[in-house]
């Protein structure tokens, strides 16, 4: 293959070939068109009132944040005082049982019957207590047997239908119909023949 070799003034007279692979060379344009002077501020406005806005949003996360932090801390401190005060209210109910209790022993010349009926005021008081505090008194004689309320001891043989109880040893109580303490019970079984 030979080369067209030429002089650089030859060159630079021959007009360029674009199917030779040689760049055009740029034509004269216009200057780009300039951004037109007035809007770039409302740019810079738009700009600055978002960011302003994203303060104020920030600002009002971190404040939600911190109420929610106080509001979780309140709730703890509540939690820990009905905790540690719940038994205030029956304690309270509890002292003018006690308060008679004291006065029937301070009391030297009693008689059995003026002692009997300080117990039974004392007793009284200390159901009213109870009820008010939503204890119930479980006393199953003649119900059917319980697993759930009633704690067997024994078994007795018994005319009728086994599994009933036939005598409550201790009587059990209730707390809003939640068991603190089974009746103990003696329970019927059928007789052997």
């Amino acid at each position: 293959m030979q080369e067209n070799k030429q002089s650089p003034e030859v060159q630079r007279e021959l007009p360029e070939n674009p199917s030779l692979g040689a760049a055009p060379e740029p034509q004269c344009e216009e200057p780009p068109a300039q951004v037109e002077p007035d809007r770039i501020p409302g740019l810079e406005e738009t700009l600055r009132q978002a960011e302003l806005k994203a303060a104020e949003h920030h600002d009002a996360w971190l404040r939600a944040r911190a109420e929610a932090e106080n509001v979780r801390r309140r709730a703890q401190e509540d939690i820990a005082k009905a905790s540690k005060f719940a038994a205030e209210k029956f304690a309270s109910a509890m002292l003018p049982v006690k308060d008679s209790l004291e006065a029937a022993l301070a009391n030297e010349n009693q008689t059995l019957e003026s002692l009997r009926e300080g117990v039974e005021l004392t007793l009284k008081q200390l159901a009213s207590a109870f009820q008010n505090a939503g204890v119930a008194e479980e006393n199953p004689a003649g119900q059917k047997f319980d697993p759930n309320k009633h704690q067997a001891i024994g078994a007795l043989e018994a005319e009728g239908e086994p599994n009933r109880v036939l005598n409550v040893l201790q009587k059990g109580y209730l707390l809003h119909d939640r068991m603190i303490r089974p009746a103990m019970v003696m329970v019927s079984k059928a007789k052997e023949s």
